[in-house]
């Protein structure tokens, strides 16, 4: 039997015929599968979660989704360290089955990627790659190269810096960690966990090619992974107020950053930088098999004047639970810091939240869990736990495997 379907019966929850499904969600899995999961909720807040389909398609260690709603595809790469790796695109059904459209070889270690450029701003793929410190551009539609066994990308930068950084995780050079655009489209960021710093690029949407801009410094041993924009009045076309978070891995905060635009670039400034914890109290190292291990933020939401960001490791809420940080954004984009509750989970490496702003969907690396949390969309605040479901085979502490990304179908 497959490892694919092995890990579709590992999931497998009974759906309560009484409840009406509600939401599709599509998660990803570092064993290779990509696996459609099905939602259903009943009243106060309860429900169920069940997994309908497995596909494959995306190499051996699918590390993150991108959907589009609008076209249904959903984008997945391949974090492989072997030395090649997979990019694939999917159509989404109606039922949530996936359906391979297009595929790439790359030249792996891809942690992120995102749609760009053309006269649709999606005529163009950026990756990022970890270890290789490269950002790597394909043209659209993903295709075989002409010259196995990688696809000839069409551009690819590799990143530098002139000597290591304080933490142990900088000392082997730069780590890109997203490829993330501007709120119009015409500049693409790249956060760099290893150089501390985010590489800015314009683009020039007809070719797809992507020109250097000033590099952002963050905070030395800041260590920035993802990022999200926001502004004051909800339009973020408005360089009016408009700020760039940051989530910090290594530093275990969230930083701000003004956004202005002149002479064919965008500029970030850095303003406020807060911690994910209470007080800046980090918790301690878990020290396991002769290594230390500290907590380690990874992931960053908004909504509305609401930020959410990931905490992995901290193990706030038992051995094996970490916690999701809530704060507040006032009216000139300053945070502050309001709870911790439970990520339900164990190494959230992905959370997102649903159109409605009424749940979040948290995938627990090490736990292999999808977990669905209620969100109050008048006060921000994170509720109860609706639904709960393990995904595939549990990873191993500290481990490069358990469930890696997840998305909402909507």
């Amino acid at each position: 039997m497959s490892s694919i379907k092995h890990a579709l019966l590992a999931g497998v929850a009974v759906l309560p015929t009484t409840f009406a499904v509600t939401a599709t969600l599509l998660a990803s899995h570092f064993s290779g599968a990509v696996f459609t999961l099905s939602l259903t909720t009943g009243s106060n807040n309860t429900g169920s979660l069940a997994i309908t389909s497995a596909a494959g398609g995306c190499g051996s260690t699918p590390t993150w989704l991108t959907y589009y709603s609008d076209t249904r595809k959903l984008y997945c790469v391949d974090e492989s360290w072997q030395g090649y790796g997979t990019i694939a695109e999917y159509n989404v059904s109606t039922d949530g089955s996936l359906v391979v459209t297009g595929q790439a070889l790359s030249t792996g270690n891809d942690v992120h990627g995102i749609l760009y450029g053309g006269p649709d701003g999606r005529s163009f793929l950026a990756t990022v790659e970890y270890t290789p410190s490269t950002l790597t551009a394909y043209k659209l539609p993903l295709t075989p190269g002409p010259n196995p066994p990688f696809t000839v990308p069409l551009q690819k930068e590799t990143f530098y810096m002139a000597a290591p950084g304080p933490d142990v995780r900088q000392k082997d050079g730069p780590h890109p960690h997203e490829a993330l655009l501007d709120p119009t489209g015409k500049f693409l960021l790249v956060p760099d966990l290893g150089a501390d710093r985010i590489h800015v690029f314009a683009i020039d949407a007809p070719s797809g090619h992507l020109n250097a801009c000033p590099d952002a410094f963050t905070a030395p041993g800041d260590g920035p992974r993802h990022g999200q924009w926001w502004s004051p009045t909800g339009n973020t076309l408005s360089a009016n107020g408009l700020r760039l978070y940051t989530v910090n891995e290594l530093g275990n905060s969230v930083t701000s950053w003004t956004a202005s635009y002149s002479g064919g670039c965008l500029s970030l400034n850095r303003t406020q930088t807060i911690s994910t914890f209470a007080g800046g109290k980090i918790p301690a190292a878990t020290e396991y098999q002769g290594s230390s291990f500290p907590p380690k933020a990874a992931e960053v939401r908004i909504v509305g004047n609401n930020l959410y960001a990931a905490n992995r490791n901290d193990k706030l809420f038992g051995n094996s639970t970490d916690s999701l940080a809530t704060y507040n954004i006032d009216a000139s984009g300053t945070l502050t810091f309001v709870e911790v509750t439970s990520a339900h989970g164990f190494y959230p490496r992905t959370f997102t939240v649903n159109k409605a702003g009424t749940m979040l969907a948290v995938g627990g690396q090490t736990s292999s869990s999808v977990a669905i949390i209620a969100r109050d969309t008048t006060t921000g605040r994170l509720g109860n736990l609706i639904a709960w479901l393990q995904v595939g085979a549990q990873g191993t502490y500290t481990n490069e495997d358990g469930l890696s990304s997840v998305v909402w179908v909507e």
